[in-house]
């Protein structure tokens, strides 16, 4: 079929070869075989963008695959930029991620170690004493690896899976680990090696890993002492099944809790079981010394090679059959390390896994509240990711971002579906959104110090092990009566709402994006990396076109009739001139940055 399309001013004639009948629908597409000649090409915002009459009838117009991809991006991403998301609209969701699953790991303690180095420089250029400057990595190390690593990394999906993770496996700096950013860097590395990979790998590695035996104390752990009255300490053995792996309660594949006979909970484990695998967790200490000297049972992490797993010391571990769930007896005679092969099988096969851990992943990716069925299809992949194999984080990644509830539009237009955007979400999303200048070699070093302390939240520095905020927290009002939850409304109140309205201000009006100690860059260099808007300033000639990308690539499409129109009733008192253009840019950003459309992902 060939098809001649020609517009002259506003009238066009069409002229259709017979013998088809079937029906073309022009505007969106369908475009093949047709010509389009235009008396004139429309130029808009004093030339800046050109509308050909192509446009007409190939859909390039039209948004909806854009804010799809942004959509997408906005859950599987810390932010996108307008080339990331043509990316996906050109290549398609599925495509992307896999993608994403061959692009090669970017991990942080090579970026920690390679930033101690250049910042011990600066230090000692600039006339400072070596004894003043920290013997080792400490955090503000790893806070600037970890932002670089995520404005500039090209293996998006894997960061923010392993992001995911670490608030499953917590360890944090706001601890006795603050000044061994080395370690914490090296534990980051564990989850983002395994992100896509296998469950009961990541749970041996985060059991060996030197930073979290510190952080939970079964790093020389030793076995009981009847003679000074000392028993195995029992906080990893506790963490590894209430927060790691099973949970308190006995679960059904959908997340729903089993109940007894009298209608109650089941509990997972009691303190029993907690003191029989705190015996499994013992006899652990580090693995290598960075002198080189054969380590000892009793040395600890400040002479550690850290980037080596902890080492089993059999003569500490405790002797004994060991009783572990659902019957397991773990028999004597074993060394330590099958004693732990052993428990960790005996959580990695428990019935509860595949439910707990897909409830928190979809939590964090897509929405607060999964209906059954999609917490039972995700449980369903890890038990068998359809090749027989159990535990497949990769698998349930992928099946949790193309899931009809996260794909489709219906849970958009429900007001108790989505969720709120996590502080450093919407903070790393204005970052890649909007890119920045540096000015010091392309760093983009952040100092997590102001940000956390005012929205409570920067990777690596939960307050506790519990994460910033709890899986189960409901907010009170119509979340807490619909009987939903809304985890990240736990560091959500007066004051971290309207510190993050501050920051906002920070980023857009002052260009602040990031900034990392005056210390840390030589003199005459710029701490700040600086905001880039000019990509908006041929938009901003008219109100709408400004809004339309703002809504895009921030709201995903979803900014409302009323949001909107406040906005752009305010926006167009200023003038199209070079000042109001900025001004509107600004004041259009804050609003929208600010506004319920952005803060909740849907």
């Amino acid at each position: 079929m060939k098809v001649v399309f020609t517009l002259v001013l506003s009238c066009a004639s069409i002229w259709i070869s017979h013998g088809q009948t079937t029906q073309k629908y022009l505007g969106g597409g369908n475009a093949t075989g047709i010509q389009v000649s235009s008396s004139n090409d429309a130029k808009i915002y004093d030339g800046a963008f050109t509308a050909s009459g192509s446009n007409t009838i190939n859909g390039n117009g039209l948004d909806a695959k854009r804010i799809e991809a942004t959509r997408f991006l906005s859950q599987a991403t810390f932010g996108a930029d307008p080339t990331l998301v043509d990316k996906v609209v050109e290549v398609g969701i599925e495509k992307w991620i896999a993608d994403q699953y061959a692009t090669p790991a970017n991990y942080l303690a090579p970026a920690v170690e390679e930033i101690y180095n250049t910042t011990f420089t600066i230090f000692l250029n600039e006339g400072g004493d070596s004894v003043d400057f920290a013997y080792r990595a400490n955090w503000v190390h790893m806070d600037y690896a970890w932002w670089e690593n995520t404005i500039l990394g090209k293996d998006l999906l894997r960061q923010r899976m392993a992001y995911a993770l670490s608030e499953i496996f917590v360890i944090s700096a706001e601890s006795d680990l603050t000044s061994y950013g080395l370690a914490m860097a090296v534990y980051y590395d564990l989850l983002t090696k395994h992100a896509f990979g296998n469950y009961r790998d990541l749970l041996e590695d985060v059991t060996l890993s030197p930073a979290m035996g510190r952080y939970l104390s079964h790093l020389n752990n030793a076995k009981s002492n009847p003679e000074e009255n000392t028993n195995p300490d029992q906080n990893y053995a506790r963490e590894i099944m209430q927060l790691f792996s099973i949970g308190l309660y006995e679960l059904n594949q959908d997340g729903s809790y089993k109940l007894d006979e009298s209608g109650h909970t089941i509990p997972t484990y009691d303190n029993d079981d907690i003191k029989e695998f705190a015996k499994i967790f013992t006899g652990l200490s580090i693995g290598g010394r960075i002198d080189g000297e054969e380590p000892n049972f009793t040395n600890s992490l400040y002479i550690a090679d850290v980037t080596v797993p902890m080492k089993m010391f059999d003569e500490f571990h405790e002797e004994g059959p060991k009783y572990l769930l659902n019957g397991l007896v773990v028999p004597d005679g074993q060394t330590g390390l099958e004693d732990i092969d052993a428990a960790l099988d005996n959580l990695f096969y428990h019935p509860n896994v595949g439910p707990f851990m897909a409830k928190r992943l979809i939590q964090h990716f897509v929405k607060s509240n999964p209906s059954p069925e999609y917490i039972s299809e995700i449980a369903g992949i890890f038990n068998d990711n359809g090749a027989g194999v159990r535990g497949d984080l990769g698998a349930m990644l992928k099946a949790i971002l193309l899931h009809p509830e996260a794909r489709s539009c219906e849970s958009i237009s429900d007001p108790l579906q989505g969720k709120l955007r996590e502080p450093i979400v919407r903070y790393t999303t204005v970052a890649r959104h909007f890119g920045g200048f540096s000015p010091y070699d392309d760093r983009y070093w952040n100092l997590s110090y102001s940000y956390s302390n005012d929205v409570d939240q920067f990777p690596l520095h939960s307050p506790t092990v519990f994460n910033f905020f709890s899986p189960n927290f409901s907010p009170n009002g119509e979340l807490l009566d619909a009987g939903l939850v809304g985890p990240e409304f736990e560091i959500h109140n007066s004051r971290t709402g309207i510190n993050y309205a501050n920051w906002v201000y920070y980023w857009i009006e002052y260009e602040y994006l990031s900034a990392c100690t005056e210390e840390s860059v030589p003199e005459g260099y710029d701490n700040v990396v600086a905001t880039n808007l000019t990509r908006l300033y041929e938009y901003a000639k008219d109100s709408d076109a400004l809004l339309d990308q703002l809504d895009i690539y921030l709201c995903h499409g979803q900014l409302s009739e009323r949001s909107r129109g406040i906005i752009k009733e305010t926006i167009d008192k200023y003038p199209v001139t070079v000042y109001g253009l900025a001004e509107r840019i600004q004041l259009a950003a804050y609003l929208v940055l600010i506004s319920p459309d952005y803060n909740i992902q849907k």
